[in-house]
């Protein structure tokens, strides 16, 4: 059985795990206004992938006879200045992740929880992807900002990542 400690930090990971899932979309959306599909489609990929890992802690949760609550989801942010501004964003908001996944493998260490530290671990790894993948697009950006059609061919790129 999951101690009850555990059970309400994994609800609030779930809960950041649908938020990060909105706010990719959010920025998706906000690319595709700007006609470049190939970020959107990235974001969205990026979304599913956030989707998976609320299902990844909410099946864990029922797993191990807990129940996960769904909370309200804060509305993310719609309008970035610029392909930077927003990625950025992405990079930020991705190390504050990984700074909840960490302090969650911590209370896992407390609570002696052991099957939450082997799904944690997963988590771990995960997070170190994500981060480089954020940053990797804010040093490409970086590159190429004061010229347009290299941001293009960057949206190209990202667009081969496969649709949500």
């Amino acid at each position: 059985m999951i101690s009850k400690a555990m059970q309400d930090a994994l609800n609030d990971q779930i809960n950041k795990e649908f938020y990060s899932s909105y706010l990719y979309l959010a920025m998706a959306a906000w690319f595709e206004t700007r006609n470049l599909p190939g970020m959107a489609v990235w974001l969205r990929k990026q979304a599913g992938e956030e989707r998976e890992h609320a299902m990844k802690l909410f099946d864990h949760m029922a797993d191990r006879g807990g129940k996960a609550l769904l909370k309200t989801i804060e509305a993310p942010r719609s309008e970035w200045g610029s392909s930077m501004e927003a990625f950025k964003d992405a990079q930020a908001h991705e190390a504050k992740v990984t700074a909840s996944i960490n302090a969650l493998y911590e209370l896992a260490l407390k609570e002696k929880d052991y099957p939450a530290q082997v799904l944690l671990q997963w988590f771990i790894s995960e997070q170190v992807e994500e981060e480089k993948s954020a940053a990797e697009i804010v040093s490409q950006l970086e590159m190429v900002e004061a010229r347009e059609s290299a941001i293009l061919m960057l949206d190209h790129r990202l667009g081969k990542r496969g649709a949500a």
